[in-house]
């Protein structure tokens, strides 16, 4: 009897070790940020217009030459179309969903740009009296992708946000989630593409 007892402790014992280390896992993967969507920050019934870039193709790997592994990057050229009427100025933001940080990652947020403004060229200064703020990588402006090696492909979303107002009213030193926060409250309208980065 006492070595049944024994033996069947045992057995208890190995199957709780089993099912813990499956719930640690299990709970591992629901907080790995990595595999899980994000809010867009937008309203919804907002006017979409269209973004294109020379340097960028949508749905394609980004080219070496915009990441930001060994230093910023360079940012890549953008023109959009058909902004809505009554916007007063843009924003351009560059979104990482697929980062593992528990909240995605900013890589570029800008606000204040001239309603006139149609553009922006490659590598090139934004026209002022445009903001560049603070990204993730705590320096301002651009910085290039940079997913972890061997990562899962990450899905970088550029946007060009029409707003309704000349200014956001923002210091530099503002972070992209709060930048987020207030460019949705003035957004009329939005253009957007994505494209991807894995090594």
């Amino acid at each position: 009897m006492h070595r049944v007892t024994r033996r069947f402790a045992v057995v208890v014992a190995v199957v709780l070790l089993v099912l813990g280390t499956a719930v640690g896992a299990s709970a591992a993967t629901v907080l790995h940020f990595g595999y899980h969507q994000v809010r867009a920050g937008l309203p919804t019934g907002i006017k979409h217009f269209k973004l294109t870039s020379t340097d960028i193709r949508a749905g394609r790997p980004i080219p070496a030459r915009f990441w930001g592994c060994t230093a910023a990057g360079i940012s890549p050229q953008l023109s959009w179309s058909g902004a809505p009427a009554g916007t007063r100025s843009f924003a351009v933001q560059l979104f990482d969903r697929d980062a593992p940080t528990g909240s995605g990652f900013w890589h570029w947020v800008a606000w204040d740009l001239p309603a006139t403004t149609t553009s922006v060229a490659t590598g090139a200064l934004l026209p002022a009296p445009a903001v560049s703020g603070t990204n993730d990588g705590e320096t301002s402006g651009y910085t290039g992708p940079c997913p972890p090696a061997g990562d899962v492909t990450h899905h970088y979303t550029f946007t060009v946000v029409a707003l309704s107002v000349p200014s956001l009213g923002l210091p530099a030193s503002t972070h992209g989630a709060v930048a987020g926060f207030v460019i949705g409250h003035n957004a009329l309208g939005s253009a957007s593409f994505e494209a991807t980065a894995r090594q």
